[in-house]
This record gives structure tokens, sequence and C-alpha cells, in this order.
């Protein structure tokens, strides 16, 4: 049986892809590279020392890379973050999961600001069995260093023991690494194709359509591995 559920945060509980992309884009733009937005969206998932390379040589990262990364920190606080909004059912889905007996840990790339503030928005810390955000793994996703943490924050659980939900291929990646099982959502706005080939086990539109079909979820009949 299930023993534990490890979740991302944006895109996943709140609301927040398109706001990232926005700042993303305006630091691209601010070293001269005006990048599709779009392109730039379909990124967003990963933290950014996964994420700038995918725009940036190399060398340009060695020469601003950090100062970039700070740039689009403090133009998501400045100019997007007030718009971040929890998705529906977020605590009552928690809520459900702890009354089945089951831990819950969050699995953020966010740097540590940024998830003390989703998590004050989401007002779930009380049923949290654990937390990561970018401090806790040396690289991001869709490497698995971010579950693996998590996975390590939780009481005495094994990855065949851990389903995992996540609104891009990339959580569904870096999780499959390690051999947890991961639902996909479609709020954060990326293709269920892309969710299902990646290995998704099932699809769900958002946490509250995932509470309302709780009992025929992954989350409550998966069997352990």
């Amino acid at each position: 049986m299930v023993r534990a559920i490890i979740l991302d945060v944006d895109g996943t509980l709140v609301d927040s892809v398109d706001l990232h992309a926005r700042a993303w884009h305006d630091a691209f733009l601010h070293y001269g590279r005006d990048i599709p937005y779009e392109d730039v969206r379909y990124q967003i998932g990963k933290g950014g020392d996964q994420l700038m390379p995918v725009f940036f040589s190399a060398d340009e990262l060695r020469r601003f890379g950090e100062e970039m990364q700070t740039l689009r920190s403090g133009l998501f606080r400045e100019r997007y973050r007030s718009q971040v909004r929890p998705f529906p059912g977020v605590r009552p889905l928690f809520e459900r999961i702890k009354r089945d007996g089951k831990q819950i840990a969050l699995a953020s790339s966010a740097d540590h600001e940024e998830f003390e503030f989703n998590l004050k928005l989401l007002g779930v810390g009380d049923l949290l069995d654990g937390a990561t955000s970018s401090q806790d793994a040396e690289r991001s996703k869709p490497f698995p260093d971010i579950f693996e943490a998590a996975l390590a924050k939780l009481d005495g659980v094994r990855a065949a023991e851990a389903v995992a939900v996540g609104d891009t291929h990339y959580d569904a990646l870096a999780a499959g690494q390690i051999g947890l099982a991961t639902i996909g959502v479609l709020c954060g706005g990326f293709p269920e194709q892309d969710l299902r080939e990646a290995g998704c086990v099932e699809i769900w539109k958002d946490p509250a359509d995932l509470l309302a079909n709780y009992e025929r979820s992954a989350v409550h009949r998966r069997e352990a591995a």
C-alpha cells in the first residue's frame, strides 16, 4: 500500500507557471535574448540550473548566469508573486490523505523564500511530514535529487511505498528515476501526452479533481511494488 505522497508545488498546488515564465522572459530580455514566451514556458518545472543552459551557452552562464538567476528572482517577487493563487481543493486533499494514514511531503525546486511564500499561501504547513526547497538538492528536476531529498524526510518510507504528484513531464522523469510512480495533473498547462509519455500512471485535472476521485486514484489504491 501507498504510505506517502510527495507533491510538486508550482503548477501542481499553486497557479504560478505563467508567472514564472514571464519573470524568466523578462530576465532574458535584460541580457539581450528575446526568446519566445512559449519556449520559455515549456521549460518551467526545471530549476534555473537546468533551465538557463537551454537558452544560453556555458560561457555566457559563467559570465552572468548567477547574476541572471538573481535578477529573475527579484523580478518574480516584484512583478508577479502577488498574483500567485492556490488551486482549489489543496487543503481538503491533504486532509483526506492524512485521514488515510499517509505521510505528505512537498518536493519544490523553488528557493527557500519562494517556498515559504507558497506554503503560507496554501495553509497546509500543519499537515506536512517533510518538505524541500532548492537548498536541499544539488541538481533540480529532471534530475531526481529533490524527490530523493523529500523521500529522505519521511519516516521509514521506501520509494515503492510512495507516489509523486506533479504537473510536468520533468516531475515524472525525475520521480521515475528513483522508482516513484507519478500522478500527473493538468492545471500547470502542460500537454497530457507529454505527461503520459514521461510515465505518469494516471492524469487528473487538478488537486480538486484528484480529491473527487480519491478512492479510485493511485494515491489510495496503488499496491506497493
